[in-house]
């Protein structure tokens, strides 16, 4: 009789080993281990503009009724010196990527993935609108 590692084994074992490597990081976590997470953006998203919290919601109530028409104007922002998250690219390529998103919006609107996808981007403005607020009134660390 052959005792050798079945094809279900395999699974099993690498599950035992993930709730292992779990434990051991819960009760690492608890020791001070500090865990950050950072969420990786293509370059579409990333290419989103820090915009003032009124134009970003602007942009949202813009995307909600013409999709597309708020990541349009986004783009315009862009040239006007916001900040994103591609600060190696020029700013010419990061309005043409907004502009990009734009089309894509408008053109998928027909199938409601556009339109979709335009609130959800509008949505995204506003987030970062609002982080980008929260950063802008911190009081600096080495006061």
């Amino acid at each position: 009789m052959d005792h050798g590692p079945k094809e279900g084994d395999s699974a099993g074992a690498a599950a035992g080993d993930a709730a292992r490597g779990a434990a051991a990081a819960a009760a690492s976590s608890s020791g001070g281990v500090v865990v950050q997470v950072r969420e990786k953006k293509g370059p579409l998203r990333a290419a989103i503009p820090y915009m003032p919290f009124p134009v970003a919601v602007i942009c949202l109530f813009l995307n909600t009724f013409v999709p597309g028409l708020g990541t349009f104007v986004s783009a315009f922002t862009v040239l006007c010196g916001a900040r994103t998250d591609l600060p190696d690219r020029h700013i010419c390529c990061v309005f043409w990527l907004n502009i990009a998103a734009a089309l894509i919006q408008i053109l998928t609107a027909i199938v409601m993935v556009g339109w979709i996808m335009s609130i959800f981007w509008g949505m995204d403005m506003v987030i970062l609108a609002s982080k980008y607020r929260y950063n802008e009134h911190r009081i600096p660390q080495h006061l």
